[in-house]
């Protein structure tokens, strides 16, 4: 969580600013395959998330589109689009810092990464240095509101 929580602050500190949140893809090993941090504003994407980066760059070193074994960390519980992602991608373990209660696809307003009707479910631990994870955003976002 460490790593995503740097992924986060440089994602913020960039220019433009983005939303700090970061993610990381570590293979069964223990071997960090990406970290990416959001970049929506940078890139002018709507998809660019910090997971979508992840998982495209973890999918890139790998040259392999399943990621099965591979944990992805999070400071922030994932969207829709970003847990339809980590679903499709195969990844055994999501490990999320701060719940998302608003938009959360993780357990707060879906479970869409544990959800049975689908074919693969991953395995979600949640809550990991929850309160830097959330300060981090609230303080975020407190600054803008000054502005």
């Amino acid at each position: 969580m460490g790593l995503a929580l740097a992924e986060a602050r440089a994602a913020a500190a960039r220019e433009p600013a983005d939303v700090p949140i970061g993610a990381v893809v570590v293979a069964a090993d223990g071997t960090v395959l990406a970290a990416a941090g959001n970049r929506r504003e940078a890139e002018e994407d709507p998809t660019a998330h910090a997971e979508v980066l992840a998982l495209r760059e973890a999918a890139r070193v790998t040259g392999r589109w399943n990621l099965s074994g591979a944990t992805l960390v999070v400071t922030l519980e994932p969207c829709t689009m970003c847990a339809g992602a980590i679903v499709l991608s195969r990844v055994r373990r999501l490990v999320v810092g701060a719940p998302d209660p608003k938009a959360g696809a993780a357990g707060s307003l879906f479970d869409l990464v544990r959800e049975p009707r689908l074919n693969h479910r991953v395995e979600l631990t949640s809550g990991v240095r929850e309160q830097e994870c959330g300060d981090l955003l609230r303080d975020f976002f407190r600054a803008r509101r000054r502005r």
